[in-house]
């Protein structure tokens, strides 16, 4: 699951140890334009046992390779080899608008930072010379005094998980061919072959026999109960706010996504009433079938059907969000999902 501090940071983390004897496995700490993940991932560690940590996602643009290597080596350190690096490009929106830093060249920078995060794990001496990366830098572009440098520590394991946020072609392909994980957002099991399938099968002929079976993560609001359809709609602001307001017009890969879902006119029709400032109709636009296909939510039959048809896509890891009134209910809706998967 991912961490959601809605009722405080601490309180959320605290209750992470209720979740963790309930069976999750992993919980994801997000990095928008609020608080880092870094700092939170290291105070998560601190406070859990056996949980995987991931970032989800720590954007590659405003940090080095080479330091996005150290911070995982050193919160795979910390959390004793339980970490797995979650990285994506973001988008224009955040990239230039928050960190001011061009957004360019996201699939060339994305290969050279897995490449160059696995040679810093490996203590090989970083010697980079990449079209967007030079390591050490050259003398035309700095004093000259640069050295090849190699890690100080010995890192915890040579090989952290890299998880990649993707939901373009391109980078979707490069998932499939360099990472151990590929985390796709607003999956949508029975229409996903038609968006990603060809993208994945690339990738995955160009993928290093050394490397695990890809782990397909999917995100899903979760429910489980007699009563609980109505809960669907609780992903409408959620979904207008992506599919309307995460870009710009002509310029989001979030309404491109649900167009491609087979929405292409409301799609543009939740644009245009999102960044119009009618974010309330925006998120009443939202298809009601589009929120139940990226849901687990109903009837336990009805989960046990909508499980399955993940299982038909590919996946291999649920990140949930468990809807429920209270922190006990919530903890009950894990220990349901992970006897259904088990």
């Amino acid at each position: 699951m991912s961490l959601n501090y809605a009722g405080g940071f601490a309180e959320t983390v605290n209750e992470l140890a209720d979740f963790e004897k309930a069976g999750l496995d992993i919980v994801f700490v997000p990095e928008a334009y609020s608080y880092d993940a870094v700092s939170q991932l290291g105070y998560v560690a601190a406070k859990t046992e056996r949980l995987q940590l991931a970032s989800g996602i720590m954007q590659l643009y405003t940090r080095t390779p080479t330091l996005t290597a150290m911070t995982a080596a050193g919160l795979d350190y910390v959390s004793g080899g339980r970490f797995n690096l979650g990285i994506g490009v973001s988008g224009p929106q955040v990239i230039e608008g928050w960190h001011g830093v061009p957004y360019d060249a996201p699939i060339g920078r994305t290969r050279e930072t897995i490449e160059i995060c696995r040679a810093v794990w490996r203590r090989e001496r970083l010697v980079h010379d990449g079209r967007h990366y030079q390591i050490p830098l050259p003398a035309g572009q700095g004093t000259g005094l640069g050295k090849a440098l190699k890690l100080i520590n010995h890192p915890v394991r040579d090989r952290i998980p890299i998880i990649l946020a993707a939901v373009g072609p391109k980078n979707t392909a490069l998932a499939a061919e360099l990472c151990e994980g590929w985390q796709p957002i607003f999956f949508f099991p029975e229409r996903a072959s038609g968006i990603w399938g060809t993208a994945l099968a690339e990738g995955t002929a160009r993928r290093d026999p050394s490397l695990p079976p890809l782990d397909v993560i999917a995100q899903a609001t979760l429910a489980i109960g007699d009563d609980v359809a109505g809960l669907a709609d609780l992903g409408r602001p959620v979904l207008a706010l992506y599919v309307g307001g995460m870009g710009a017009r002509g310029q989001n890969f979030y309404t491109k996504l649900a167009s491609d879902y087979g929405y292409p006119d409301e799609a543009k029709a939740i644009q245009d009433a999102y960044l119009d400032g009618r974010k309330d109709e925006a998120a009443g636009l939202v298809p009601r079938s589009l929120l139940e296909g990226i849901s687990l939510i109903g009837t336990k039959s009805q989960v046990a059907e909508r499980l399955a048809a993940y299982r038909e896509a590919g996946v291999t890891t649920l990140n949930v969000q468990p809807l429920a009134g209270t922190h006990a209910e919530r903890v009950t809706l894990i220990e349901q999902i992970k006897e259904m998967t088990a």
